[in-house]
C-alpha cells in the first residue's frame, strides 16, 4: 500500500524503513528536510509539507503520525483534516493520551476521516524485531491499515483492541505495568549487588534467569546486556526519568478505584530518584531529634564536600571517558 509519514525520528523513521522493506510506498515528511533526504536515498517519497503529502496519496489516503504527545499531535491532527476527505485515515502511533484520542477521532469523524490509534512498543529495535501494535480503530478503517500493520509488526505482533482510543489506552497501561517490572529488577539485582559473602556476577544471573525462569523476560535480557558492560553501572546516575505515561496509569487507578501498589511505588521510586536532597527526609530527621533527641547528621556547608566529608569529584565529560 501507499501511505505517509509524517515524524521522522528514531520511531517514525524505522518504521518508515520497515514499511519500505515489506514492499510498500512511503511518502515521507519532517521538519527536517535534511532528515526527509536522507530516507529518499533509500527509497521513500519526499514531501515538503502535509498538504503535498496528502497530493501524493490516492483515496483512501492514510496519514500515519509519529510525533510527541500534546500539542505537536493536536496541531499535525487539525493540519491533516484541512487536507483529507471523508473515508481517509489518520493514524496516529506516538504514546498519546487516551482520552485526547477520543476527543481527536470524535473531531475527524465529524469530517468523515477514519482516526486510528495505534499504541506502539518495540523501540529502537523495532526496525529489526518488529513492532507491537495496540490499534484502537473503527472495523472499517482497521481493514484499510492492516496490511501496514503485518508489515510492521511481528508474527502476532498486532491486534485490534476496540474502538479509537483503546489502543492507546492499552499500551498505556502495558507502560505502568513496565515501571513496576523494571522497578523489581532494579530492587532485586541491588539486593544481590550487596550480598555480604561474596561478589556476585550479576551479569551472568541475569544471563541465567533468561533461561527457563519463571521471572525471563525481554527486559531481563536488556538487563544482562547492560550489565555484561558494566556489571556495577558505574557510569550511569541514578536519575530515572518519566513519560508520563505511568502517571497517566496511576491516575486513571485512582479515578476508577483500581489499587495500583507495585506501579505507583514504581513510579515515585522514579521521582526518589531525581532528588539528592528530600526535604521530606529532612524534616523526617527534625522531627525525631524533636520529639526524642535523636541525632541528627548536619548537612555540611562547604561547596564540593559530601555528607561523608569526602570531596566530591567532578564529573567526567562524556568526551573524556
Amino acid at each position: 500500500m501507499r501511505l505517509g509519514m509524517v515524524g521522522l525520528g528514531r520511531m517514525g523513521g524505522d518504521m518508515t524503513r520497515r514499511l519500505m522493506q515489506g514492499g510498500h510506498e512511503v511518502v515521507v515528511f519532517d521538519l527536517s528536510q535534511d532528515t526527509v533526504g536522507k530516507l529518499e536515498a533509500e527509497g521513500a517519497k519526499g514531501a515538503s509539507s502535509v498538504a503535498d503529502m496528502a497530493g501524493q496519496l490516492s483515496a483512501p489516503r492514510v496519514l500515519w503520525l509519529m510525533l510527541p504527545a500534546g500539542d505537536v499531535t493536536s496541531r499535525a491532527v487539525t493540519e491533516a483534516l484541512s487536507h483529507l476527505a471523508p473515508g481517509d485515515v489518520i493514524v496516529d502511533g506516538a504514546n498519546s493520551n487516551w482520552e485526547h484520542t477520543r476527543a481527536r477521532a470524535e473531531e475527524a469523524g465529524a469530517q468523515g476521516v477514519h482516526y486510528v490509534d495505534s499504541g506502539t512498543s518495540g523501540g529502537i529495535w523495532g526496525l529489526r524485531e518488529g513492532y507491537n501494535l495496540m490499534v484502537g480503530a473503527s472495523d472499517e478503517a482497521f481493514r484499510v491499515v492492516e496490511p501496514a500493520l503485518k508489515t510492521l509488526a511481528p508474527e502476532h505482533g498486532y491486534a485490534h483492541v476496540g474502538p479509537a482510543g483503546s489502543g492507546h489506552f492499552v499500551k498505556m497501561i502495558h507502560n505502568g505495568i513496565e515501571y513496576a517490572i523494571m522497578q523489581s529488577y532494579g530492587e532485586g539485582f541491588e539486593a544481590m549487588a550487596k550480598y555480604p559473602h561474596a561478589d556476585l556476577n550479576l551479569s551472568q544471573i541475569a544471563n541465567l534467569w533468561t533461561h527457563g525462569s519463571v521471572v525471563r523476560s525481554w527486559l531481563l535480557e536488556l538487563a544482562a546486556a547492560a550489565l555484561s558492560k558494566n556489571v556495577r553501572l558505574n557510569d550511569v546516575k541514578a536519575y530515572v526519568d518519566d513519560s508520563g505515561m505511568g502517571r497517566w496509569t496511576v491516575e486513571y487507578g485512582v479515578k476508577e478505584g483500581v489499587p495500583m501498589s507495585a506501579i505507583s511505588a514504581a513510579l515515585f521510586a522514579r521521582f526518589s530518584s531525581r532528588q539528592t536532597d528530600s526535604f521530606a527526609a529532612k524534616l523526617a530527621a527534625a522531627l525525631r531529634n524533636e520529639f526524642g533527641g535523636h541525632a541528627i547528621h548536619e548537612a555540611l556547608k562547604a561547596e564540593g564536600v559530601a555528607a561523608s566529608g569526602v570531596a566530591e569529584t567532578a564529573p567526567v565529560a562524556a568526551e573524556e571517558r
